[in-house]
């Protein structure tokens, strides 16, 4: 299947479109979804997202295929761990849950803009400079292994992020203590002031800029054709808003996510270092000459990263189902607040 000019344009005004049914449909008028609402949306944007994957299968392009789907997996896999912080930030500032649809959907938005330019900055780089699978293997190594320690010391691995991008916020913007609806302005006493709902987009923008520094190079370890990295990016992200209302409740109950995502990250971290290695171009290994190592075919990559997640996930629920037969279930290590609770420790800043 070939990528033409033509196709991308396509491509961009199709997730466009669905960007603007979500938000005329949906979000702009301030309501709070149902459960139903959530998994109805939720199931269509999946859909429509595994139905992209066979175009692929049906022009006779698998590649392509394999290559979507096990990027579409690692992405939405991503995606719902940062739904763990979405939620940390949303619990702190107080967000009222009817208006919190808005600061959902535009986090989706800039988390596609920010994924967008990282996306073609890396095919650049790529075709510039193959010793960037290197690089990208290095950081996702790193990213999993950091994951690793604060897992086991108890800390969300974000919580530095969010502070920094908190108190950034706090300083340049001037914002009211109270929301007015979901204004993104109000006037105070005769002064137009920026209401706290500017200040909670901000702060999920700023962590959606950190998140797609791991989320980027993820997924070129999979595919080196940036229309599969953009498309699989995009439809992991499409359906979050729903997502995140179906599983309020339950995202602080997947305790094994964490370690299901530091495995999957590791291993496409090897995976982009045996790539780089076997196209190795750097004088001061193997005197500049390809290394013959073994190298995991895309097929076996869907297979291991499909593994791990249904593991990850089927574990979680036992334990779940396990704590409820033997006691309350205790405050998650993860995020720190539960859906329910109106505020988060490691945030000590609150609005409204």
């Amino acid at each position: 299947m070939e990528i033409t000019p033509l196709l991308w344009a396509l491509t961009l005004v199709s997730i466009m479109a669905l960007l603007a049914v979500d938000f005329f449909g949906h979000v702009r008028k301030a309501h709070e979804p149902t459960l139903r609402e959530s998994a109805v949306w939720s199931a269509v944007y999946v859909g429509i997202a595994l139905l992209f994957g066979l175009v692929f299968v049906i022009l006779g392009d698998s590649d392509h295929a394999v290559e979507y789907y096990a990027g579409y997996l690692t992405e939405k896999a991503l995606s719902v761990d940062n739904l763990f912080v979405f939620l940390v930030i949303i619990s702190s500032f107080n967000v009222p849950r009817k208006y919190q649809q808005k600061v959902l959907l535009f986090g989706i938005a800039f988390a596609l803009m920010a994924r967008t330019v990282l996306i073609f900055l890396g095919a650049g780089l790529m075709n510039v400079f193959s010793d960037v699978f290197y690089a990208f293997g290095i950081i996702l190594l790193i990213t999993a292994a950091n994951m690793l320690r604060h897992e086991v010391r108890g800390h969300k691995r974000s919580d530095n992020a969010e502070n920094i991008v908190m108190r950034t916020a706090r300083r340049v913007l001037n914002t009211s203590d109270d929301y007015d609806g979901d204004k993104l302005t109000t006037v105070i006493r005769g002064r137009r002031m920026l209401t706290p709902m500017v200040l909670v987009m901000v702060v999920i923008g700023g962590t959606d800029v950190l998140f797609a520094l791991d989320s980027v190079p993820a997924i070129y370890g999979l595919t080196s054709e940036p229309y599969i990295v953009f498309t699989a990016t995009a439809f992991s992200l499409l359906g979050l808003r729903q997502l995140y209302f179906l599983l309020n409740g339950l995202l602080d109950r997947l305790a094994y996510l964490s370690y299901g995502l530091i495995a999957v990250l590791g291993f496409i971290g090897t995976k982009l270092i045996l790539h780089a290695l076997h196209e190795n171009n750097l004088a001061f290994i193997n005197s500049g000459e390809s290394v013959p190592v073994l190298e995991i075919p895309t097929g076996t990559s869907l297979i291991v990263i499909a593994a791990i997640l249904a593991v990850t996930v089927v574990a979680s629920l036992l334990s779940m189902r396990s704590s409820d037969r033997v006691e309350p279930p205790s405050a998650p290590s993860r995020s720190g607040a539960a859906a329910d609770s109106p505020q988060e420790p490691e945030l000590t800043s609150k609005v409204g």
